[in-house]
């Protein structure tokens, strides 16, 4: 990788090593105390999270699940989606942002070159962050890539326009996906600070506002030949690609669950006020308050438990590749999918309708929970996971390998 390491031009502490998944979890629960400080603000006033983010970076959990024979801890996949909804709950911006980074690795572990590994996940145990610039708007479809991959010289050329591009402010490398001269999708690695590169802050979503998921503008960008990395082989052979990456999507959205529900038995219990009308004295004794809290812990408690499940199923298909195992995870997971929109739509709803007409202050900013919720939750929408479960168990049909299945 000679010629990428010339280019990689940013130099920091190298991030502490972690070894098992207990460690994982720990440094997880260490990394959300510090990020839930000034979450609601940076929300409100929409600060970006760049101390937050460089904070993930020294935590060493963006190493996390480099396989073993590279140096890495290579957690267990419900390991990492609970990683994952520790930090969403904290801050869901921070949780979402380094989804696309295990997603990145992964494709570096299905499709990469030994050479490729070798030195991309080195730099993910390094602390270095990945980010995407995939997404277009001009497509005819979603998920439709035009932009190309043009050679020049011993490498490429890249030019194009992405959207969405969650993170991509934050990190240290670039994926952009582009087709090549036989219309393949391939990923193409570059540094953040790449000539003709430019990543512009215009998310303007009324949710997760602070995952900086812009526009990626690519201008006749250079590409050395050994940072391609071939993503259609990722698709070649039944894998846990789309899987993994809706799963740990999936945990985003728990988290967002999570952190609904805690701030509504907050406020239940110490602001909200009886009704003496109907002899309540105080809002957490009301009955029917106390029977929709529990359906609401219910909900949230087996979309955990879906998650742990599916992410077992996503362990045993990278195990132990097979047709029939990679669809039992793609289908496992959709249900997880499910479950937990369903059940951080029902907790940021119930949150205002539990603690009352006072909680939606402006001041307390709780509708956050809700807007990061609804927002978060439209990435591959549930109704095309219910489809595809349908007609499995109807038809036998399973879902196209993609990335959302």
């Amino acid at each position: 990788m000679s010629k990428v390491i010339k280019l990689a031009g940013k130099l920091r502490a190298v991030s502490p090593y972690i070894r098992t998944e207990d460690e994982a979890i720990e440094a997880a629960k260490a990394l959300a105390g510090e990020i839930r400080t000034g979450s609601s603000l940076r929300d409100r006033q929409r600060i970006l999270p760049h101390h937050e983010m460089e904070l993930t970076a020294q935590s060493g959990i963006l190493g996390v699940t480099v396989p073993s024979e590279y140096g890495g801890a290579d957690i267990s996949n419900p390991f990492l989606a609970e990683v994952l909804a520790i930090l969403s709950e904290a801050d869901s911006s921070v949780g979402q942002i380094p989804q696309n980074h295990f997603y990145i690795l992964e494709v570096l572990r299905l499709a990469g070159t030994e050479e490729q590994k070798r030195y991309f996940f080195t730099r993910a145990l390094a602390g270095d962050h990945f980010a995407n610039a995939l997404a277009e708007k001009n497509g005819e479809a979603a998920g439709m890539i035009s932009t190309r991959l043009v050679p020049d010289g011993p490498g490429y050329r890249i030019s194009g326009q992405k959207y969405y591009s969650t993170g991509a402010l934050f990190a240290d490398w670039i994926a952009v996906f582009a087709q090549d001269e036989q219309d393949r999708i391939v990923m193409a690695i570059v540094p953040r600070d790449t000539d003709g590169l430019m990543i512009t802050d215009d998310w303007a979503g009324f949710g997760q506002r602070t995952t900086a998921s812009g526009t990626v503008i690519i201008d006749n960008i250079y590409v050395s030949a050994d940072s391609v990395i071939a993503h259609y082989r990722a698709f070649e052979q039944p894998t846990t690609l789309g899987s993994l990456g809706q799963l740990l999507h999936a945990a985003v959205d728990l988290g967002i669950a999570r952190a609904a529900f805690a701030d509504m038995i907050d406020f239940v219990k110490t602001k909200s006020r009886g009704n003496r009308n109907i002899d309540i004295e105080i809002a957490s004794a009301d009955p029917l308050a106390m029977a929709k809290t529990g359906s609401i812990a219910v909900k949230i408690e087996a979309a955990a438990a879906v998650i742990e499940r599916a992410g077992r199923k996503v362990d045993i298909a990278q195990i132990s590749p097979s047709a029939a195992a990679a669809s039992d995870a793609s289908l496992s997971v959709a249900a997880a999918k499910i479950l937990t929109t369903e059940a951080a739509l029902d907790a940021t709803n119930a949150l205002f309708e539990l603690a009352g007409t006072s909680a939606t202050d402006e001041s307390l900013n709780l509708d956050r929970h809700w807007r990061n919720a609804r927002t978060h939750t439209v990435h591959d929408p549930v109704r095309w996971k219910y489809h595809a479960i349908g007609d499995f168990h109807l038809n036998g049909r399973l879902p196209r390998p993609n990335g959302q299945f």
